[in-house]
């Protein structure tokens, strides 16, 4: 296994793993990879992936060290081995000197403000400040963004549905899935959300969030329709960044804003957590649905009868359906589909 460190051609350790706050600590294996830690049990099952560059540590310069996949520090691994501390913080430190800093962002504003009063561009400057916002958001604002949009989303339609083994198969899911980053500065999938009501079908936010409603998992029998809304939902978002269509929508204010301080306020991200639950979803091609399901080995065929019962609107899905006949079990095993389809009753 290659390591993101030339120094290491493997490094594996022992650990403690608390998957929330409320579980106990678990001894796991940790292996440094790549571009991600992965935690598997002494069985050597996989239990999860973490990316290096989403990775905090929480208890800088104390051990054993303590890190996190994200900033929200619900899920924690605990690290007493020296090399992997010293491999993983590493990581981290390169990670940060790349992070645009905010005395660059400033410079920037100030640039683009001298150019529009100079050149007297008043139509130009709106769409030029909101491209820089996107362009140098750093993932872990784009991360934080998206979970406060999934917060405000609650307040409207109502509370994620956690159970603790549906959770994890949410979490098989994604693995299993693997779908690739999109080309633009949002980070690849790193959380699937099922919402108990005000959802249509899908929903996708920064920092790598897609949103799923409950009758998506709970009104189907194959778990190939969950993940066919996963995949298509996945290709709107690598279509269009979601913050440059927040930013699109807000007042210019909020891309100021975003571009000083790397925040959006609450009010504005109220206004378009109320927008975007209520627009239908663009559509996907189905040329576009059929390499992604062909790479992610999902056969097409029962996303697309969930889409239309008649099969008339999505003919070409089923015709051309990569995967025929497959075996849903390749997608999901029985016990994490039963988990899944109860996630919201079992809580």
């Amino acid at each position: 296994m290659r390591t993101a460190l030339k120094e290491y051609d493997r490094l594996e350790a022992t650990g403690l793993w608390r998957e929330t706050p409320e579980a106990q600590l678990r001894e796991v294996i940790i292996s440094f990879g790549n571009a991600s830690l992965s935690l598997s049990n002494q069985a050597e099952m996989a239990l999860t992936h973490w990316s290096l560059a989403a990775i905090r540590r929480t208890n800088k310069g104390k051990m054993p060290a303590i890190y996190a996949p994200d900033e929200d520090a619900s899920e924690t691994l605990e690290v007493s081995d020296e090399d992997m501390v010293a491999a993983i913080d590493k990581v981290l430190a390169a990670i940060e000197r790349r992070s645009p800093r905010p005395g660059r962002l400033r410079r920037a504003v100030v640039g683009c403000g001298l150019i529009a009063l100079l050149a007297g561009t008043v139509f130009w400057l709106p769409d030029a400040v909101r491209q820089q916002a996107t362009r140098l958001l750093p993932a872990i604002s784009r991360a934080q963004i998206g979970d406060e949009l999934l917060s405000e989303i609650r307040h409207l339609a109502g509370n994620l549905c956690e159970s603790p083994g549906g959770t994890r198969s949410l979490h098989t899911l994604r693995m299993r899935l693997d779908l690739p980053p999109p080309v633009h500065p949002d980070p690849a999938l790193r959380r699937i959300v099922v919402l108990r009501s005000g959802l249509q079908d899908s929903l996708s936010l920064p920092g790598g969030i897609i949103l799923l409603n409950r009758s998506v998992v709970e009104d189907h029998e194959d778990p190939a329709v969950s993940a066919g809304f996963v995949i298509a939902e996945d290709l709107r978002r690598s279509g269009h960044d979601p913050i440059r269509d927040m930013l699109s929508y807000l007042d210019l204010s909020a891309s100021l804003r975003l571009l000083t301080t790397g925040m959006i306020s609450k009010e504005d991200l109220r206004e378009w957590a109320e927008h975007i639950v209520t627009q239908p979803r663009p559509a996907v091609a189905d040329t576009t649905l059929l390499t992604a399901f062909s790479e992610s080995a999902v056969p097409a065929s029962p996303y697309a009868w969930a889409i239309d019962p008649t099969g008339e609107a999505t003919l070409g899905l089923i015709e051309a359906d990569p995967w025929p006949g497959q075996d849903t079990r390749l997608v999901l095993s029985d016990d994490d589909w039963v988990r899944l389809q109860t996630i919201c009753t079992d809580t």
